[in-house]
């Protein structure tokens, strides 16, 4: 019975340890990379399991780490810094967002594309708008707002006939085209209204 005590007392103190640095910041994200968002007087940053600050308290906007990297605002430029803290992709980009299957999307001059964990343009930028990439395809709008799909290396797979088109879940999407929506595969066949 005493060692049942003394279990949960050292429990209880190294619970309670654990958890005096998250009063330092203003707000704690929950840590589910290994590294857990932090915001301290509007500056976001982020630290380790232990607390420990890995990335600074530099940055306005920040996405939770993907595959390695989070993309993060910092002035009105947008970059990405790998799990150490150290910049990977300079701040460049007016828009920037989440790596999914190794391509991220990113947005300069109000045109969309992707680029690669080493920054590499994979897909120009070049659309309107685009989506994520899932299933292999991306959903991308052209200038003349229309969408289709495109691959991996941005070759046209799904023609620009729909007036929105979604990601692909399932290897399904819903898609508008004609004022109806409609649910496609990824050979861009239509399945039902």
């Amino acid at each position: 019975m005493k060692k049942y005590f003394l279990i949960v007392a050292v429990m209880v103190a190294a619970t309670a340890n654990a958890q005096t640095w998250t009063k330092n910041y203003d707000y704690v994200d929950d840590n589910t990379t290994g590294l857990a968002k932090v915001v301290k007087a509007h500056k976001i940053g982020f630290v380790d399991v232990k607390g420990k600050l890995v990335v600074p308290l530099l940055y306005n906007e920040a996405f939770q780490f993907s595959e390695g990297y989070s993309a993060l605002r910092l002035g009105s430029k947008w970059g990405f810094v790998d799990s150490t803290g150290s910049v990977a992709i300079p701040f460049i980009y007016d828009e920037a967002f989440s790596f999914n299957d190794g391509l991220a999307k990113v947005v300069a001059n109000g045109k969309a594309g992707f680029i690669n964990n080493s920054g590499k343009v994979i897909i120009p930028l070049k659309y309107a708008m685009a989506g994520k990439f899932s299933f292999g395809l991306i959903p991308v709008c052209n200038d003349k707002a229309r969408w289709g799909y495109i691959d991996r290396s941005g070759k046209e797979v799904i023609g620009f006939v729909f007036s929105y088109a979604d990601s692909f879940k399932e290897g399904f999407s819903s898609v508008m085209k004609d004022d109806k929506w409609l649910i496609i595969d990824k050979n861009g066949n239509q399945l039902k209204d």
